[in-house]
C-alpha cells in the first residue's frame, strides 16, 4: 500500500494541470480499492458550494457544472465535520442528498474524507459501491493518507488562480489574487516580480515566456552539445579502467540526449511559448517521474541518471542566461522559493523594491538583513505559485503579511497612498535624528544598534544610534571561503569601532550553528539548534575563540570602548571559562606593547536554563543582553525558520514578556547593565514594553530605530507601565497585540509605525 501511495503522490505532483491531477487521483483510486465509483468535491471559495470536479464511476459530463450547498448532502457533512463519514448505506442517512445528474441513485455504500490545507477544508474525496457494506479501516485510512497529499496539489492550484472559480455559474472574481506570508519588514512595495533560484537547481526553476523561439532552441542545443562533448570527454579520460559493460553507460547517457527523444520534447515545449531552462525542467520532471513509478529497480535507479543530465544541460544554459545587471535594469519585486542573503548580495541593492519568498519567517535571516535595509518584505508564503511570478506586478505588503498578483487599478491606487504617507513619515523621522530618545515625562532610553556588514555604520550614524548593542562577527566570517586571520579580524573590528568610537561597541563572539552555517566549517545534526553552536563551538576550537578574543582587544586599542559579548550561555561554568580565556587574550595583547583596558564583558540571555541562572551570571560579568529571537524560540519550542510552525512564534506570547520581565526583577540590585538585542526591541510595541518592564538599553536595525523614537518621544513612561499591567493579565499572544494596538491608537501613537489606510486593506 506504501509503494502505492507514493506513485500515485508522484503523478499527481507531476500532472501538468490540476484537471489531469484530479483524473489521476479518482482513476487510480478507483483501481486500487476496487471501487465502484471515486468523485472529488472541491470547495468553490466564492460560493462555499462543494463542485463536483472529478469522477469515475459517476457522469462524467456533469463535472464542473454540479454541485452542493454548504449544508446539502453527505459530501457537506464531511467538510463540517472535517472527518470522516463511512456509511454502509448512504440512502438511509438524514443527510442523503442526490446530486442530480450524476447517475449516484444505484450507489449505497459512502466513504467520504476531507482535503484540509492548513486547518482549512478544500474538498471531499468519496468512494462508493452498490453494494451495502462498510469500508474497512485499512480502506478508510488509505483514502485519509492520500487526501492529505492530494491538499498541497489543491492548494497550489488555489493560490494559482486555477480554481478560483470552480462553479460554472458563478460570477467571476476577477483579480487581486491573494496569497498570505508572514510579515517579514514592513512597508509596501509595488511592482514586477523577478524570480530568482540558485544555480544547476532544476526544481526550482521558474516558468517563463518567451517570442523568440529560434534563440531559445540555439541556446538549447549550443548546452546539448557542450553536455554531450563533457560525457565523451569523461567516456575517454576514465575509459581504460572500465569494463565494456560500464563503457556503455555512457553510450545510454549519449543516446537519452538524442534528437528524438527528451530533446525533441523539450525543443516541442520551447516552440509552445516556455523558456529553455522551463521546458527543460517539465520534460525532465516528468521523466523522471515515470521512472519512479517503475517496478524494477535498475529503471527506477535511471531517474537520477536523467536528473544529472537536466542538470548538466541547466548548468550549461545558465551561461547563456542575462547577467544580474540585465535582469535587473529596473528596480523590481525579488521573487523566490528560499531566498537567502547570498542571493541578496548579487542583486544591486537600489534594484531591490521589495522581497517574498515562500520559506522562511518573519525572523530568517533574510527578513533581519530586509529590515535592515527598510525593503518591504513577506516571508513563509507558502501557498504561493512563485515560478510562474517571473515579470508581473505583485504588491508587496510587508505590514500585514499579503501578496497580491494581477493587482487592479483601484488595489493599485490603494496602496500607492499607503506608500506615499510612508515618505511622510520618514520626513517626519528625519527631524527627530538628533533629538535624545526620551519620553514626555523625561525618562531616558538608549537606542544602540545591531550591526554586521561596514556599509552599517553609515546608516545607522545618519538615523542616530548611540551605539552599537550587537556586532554580529558571523558576517564577515560567511563571506569568505575560509576562516579570516587574525591580523583581518583586527581591520574588521577596528573598522566599527572607529566608526562609533568614543560610543560603546557590543562585539559578539562567533556565533554559528543552528540556521548559521559557514560554507567551509559545515555543522550537520539532526537538531542544529539543540547541538553544536554558538559559545560551545567557540569553546571546544580555542584556536577560533583565542584568535578573535585577541583581535576585538587589539582593535580597541587607543579607543577602549569594546565590550564582549558571549552567545548561547546555558550554564556558569562557560562563563567562568570563556572570562579566563578573555583574561589571557587581554595579557597577551598587553604584552605585545598596545595601549588597551581590559574590555567589558557581557553574556546573552537567549535560552531557559540563562532566564533561571541569570542572577548567578549577573555576578560574574558586567552586561546582560536579551536576544529576544532565541529565547522567543526556545521558551515556545518553535523553529522560527519553519513556515509550518511560524505563526507559532511571537514573542507577545505571554510566557514571553513574563521571563522578561523576571529578568529585570532577578537583577534589578546585581549593578549589571540590562539590554535587549533582539528583533522584539526594534519593534515599537515591543519596545513600549521593554523599557516599561526596566530595560535601559534597546538594541535594533537602523531602519527600526527612528520609528522606535518617534512613538516613545510620544508618550509618557507612566502610559507605559499602564499598558504593561494591563497586557500582563492576559493569556493569549493575539490578545496582547490586540490591546497595544487599542492603547497605543487611543495614545496617538499608531500612526507613527504604520500608515493609517493600512488598516483599511482587505
Amino acid at each position: 500500500m506504501l509503494s502505492l501511495l507514493r506513485r500515485i503522490t508522484q503523478e499527481v505532483t507531476a500532472a501538468q494541470s490540476l484537471s489531469a491531477a484530479l483524473d489521476i487521483i479518482v482513476r487510480r483510486v478507483r483501481r486500487a480499492m476496487r471501487a465502484e465509483v471515486c468523485s472529488i468535491y472541491l470547495v468553490d471559495t466564492n460560493t462555499a458550494d462543494y463542485v463536483l470536479m472529478a469522477t469515475r464511476g459517476l457522469n462524467a459530463d456533469v463535472a464542473g457544472s454540479v454541485s452542493l450547498k454548504a449544508d446539502e448532502g453527505l459530501v457537506s457533512l464531511v467538510g463540517r465535520r472535517a472527518e470522516p463519514v463511512n456509511l454502509e448505506d448512504a440512502h438511509i442517512h438524514p443527510s442523503f442528498h442526490y446530486l442530480k445528474g450524476t447517475g449516484e441513485e444505484r450507489y449505497r455504500s459512502f466513504l467520504g474524507v476531507p482535503i484540509i490545507h492548513h486547518r482549512q477544508v478544500l474538498g471531499v474525496l468519496v468512494v462508493q459501491h452498490e453494494d451495502k457494506r462498510r469500508f474497512d479501516e485499512g480502506e478508510e485510512a488509505f483514502l485519509i493518507t492520500l487526501s492529505a497529499q492530494l491538499a498541497g496539489v489543491i492548494a497550489h492550484a488555489e493560490a494559482t488562480g486555477a480554481i478560483t472559480n470552480l462553479n460554472a455559474n458563478a460570477a467571476p472574481n476577477g483579480s487581486d489574487f491573494r496569497y498570505k506570508g508572514v510579515p517579514g519588514s514592513s512597508g509596501v512595495a509595488i511592482g514586477r516580480g523577478v524570480v530568482v533560484f540558485p544555480p544547476a537547481d532544476l526544481d526550482v526553476i521558474p516558468d517563463g515566456h518567451t517570442t523568440d523561439f529560434d534563440q531559445e532552441i540555439q541556446d538549447f542545443y549550443q548546452a546539448l552539445d557542450a553536455v554531450r562533448h563533457d560525457i565523451r570527454r569523461a567516456s575517454n579520460r576514465i575509459s581504460q579502467h572500465l569494463s565494456e559493460d560500464e563503457k556503455a553507460l555512457f553510450d545510454v547517457y549519449l543516446k537519452i540526449l538524442d534528437d528524438n527523444s527528451i530533446a525533441g520534447e523539450i525543443v516541442r515545449k520551447i516552440k509552445e511559448g516556455n523558456w529553455a531552462q522551463g521546458a527543460l525542467r517539465q520534460v525532465i520532471q516528468a521523466h523522471i517521474s515515470q521512472f519512479n513509478r517503475m517496478d524494477d529497480p535498475y529503471l527506477r535507479e535511471r531517474a537520477s541518471d536523467l536528473r544529472d543530465l537536466g542538470r548538466r544541460i541547466l548548468s550549461h544554459l545558465q551561461e547563456k542566461a542575462p547577467n544580474i545587471a540585465e535582469r535587473f535594469s529596473e528596480p523590481s519585486i525579488i521573487v523566490g522559493e528560499e531566498l537567502t542573503a547570498s542571493m541578496l548580495g548579487e542583486i544591486p541593492i537600489d534594484k531591490i523594491k521589495g522581497l517574498v519568498s515562500v520559506m522562511g519567517s518573519g525572523n530568517s535571516h533574510v527578513a533581519i538583513l530586509a529590515r535592515a535595509m527598510g525593503i518591504p518584505t513577506v516571508m513563509g508564503a507558502l501557498d504561493l505559485p512563485y515560478a510562474q511570478l517571473d515579470k508581473v506586478n505583485l504588491i508587496v505588503d510587508g505590514y500585514l503579511g499579503k501578496i497580491f498578483t494581477y493587482p487592479s487599478e483601484a488595489l493599485i491606487e490603494n496602496y500607492q497612498q499607503i506608500v506615499d504617507e510612508e515618505r511622510l513619515l520618514e520626513e517626519e523621522y528625519e527631524t527627530l535624528r538628533d533629538l535624545p530618545c526620551e519620553t514626555l515625562d523625561s525618562h531616558r532610553l538608549s537606542l544602540f544598534v545591531n550591526t554586521g556588514l561596514s556599509a552599517d555604520i553609515a546608516r545607522s550614524l545618519d538615523r542616530g544610534a548611540e551605539g552599537i548593542g550587537l556586532y554580529r562577527t558571523e558576517v564577515p566570517f560567511m563571506v569568505r571561503d575560509r576562516f579570516p586571520t587574525e591580523a583581518e579580524q583586527v581591520v574588521i573590528y577596528r573598522q566599527q569601532l572607529e566608526g562609533f568610537a568614543p560610543a560603546p561597541v557590543t562585539v559578539r563572539t562567533l556565533d554559528i550553528g543552528g540556521d548559521k552555517a559557514l560554507p567551509y566549517f559545515p555543522i550537520n545534526e539532526a537538531n542544529p539548534f539543540l547541538g553544536w553552536r554558538g559559545i560551545r563551538v567557540t569553546l571546544d576550537h580555542l584556536e577560533i575563540f583565542m584568535a578573535q578574543i585577541r583581535a576585538m582587544i587589539k582593535a580597541s586599542a587607543d579607543l577602549h570602548n569594546l565590550k564582549i559579548m558571549l552567545p548561547m550561555i546555558s550554564n556558569v561554568a562557560e562563563v567562568e571559562e570563556a572570562l579566563a580565556l578573555i583574561r589571557r587574550g587581554y595579557a597577551e595583547v598587553k604584552e605585545e606593547g598596545y595601549d588597551v583596558k581590559m574590555p567589558q564583558v557581557g553574556v546573552m540571555i537567549e535560552i531557559p536554563a540563562a532566564v533561571y541562572q541569570v542572577k548567578e551570571l549577573a555576578e560574574l560579568v558586567d552586561f546582560l543582553s536579551v536576544g529576544s529571537n532565541d529565547l522567543t524560540q526556545y521558551l515556545l519550542a518553535v523553529d522560527r525558520n519553519n513556515p509550518r510552525v511560524a505563526d507559532l512564534y511571537n514573542s507577545f506570547h505571554p510566557s514571553v514578556l513574563r521571563a522578561l520581565y523576571s529578568i529585570v526583577d532577578q537583577v534589578k540590585d546585581e549593578g549589571v547593565g540590562l539590554s535587549v538585542c533582539g528583533e522584539m526591541a526594534g519593534d515599537p510595541m515591543g519596545a513600549i514594553l521593554l523599557m516599561a518592564m526596566g530595560y535601559d538599553v534597546l538594541s535594533m536595525s537602523s531602519t527600526s530605530l527612528p520609528k522606535v523614537k518617534a512613538v516613545i518621544r510620544n508618550i509618557t513612561l507612566a502610559q507605559a507601565q499602564y499598558m504593561l499591567s494591563e497586557v500582563m493579565k492576559l493569556s493569549h499572544a493575539e490578545a496582547v497585540t490586540q490591546t497595544m494596538t487599542r492603547l497605543m491608537r487611543e495614545a496617538n501613537i499608531e500612526r507613527l509605525i504604520r500608515p493609517s489606510k493600512t488598516t483599511n486593506v482587505a
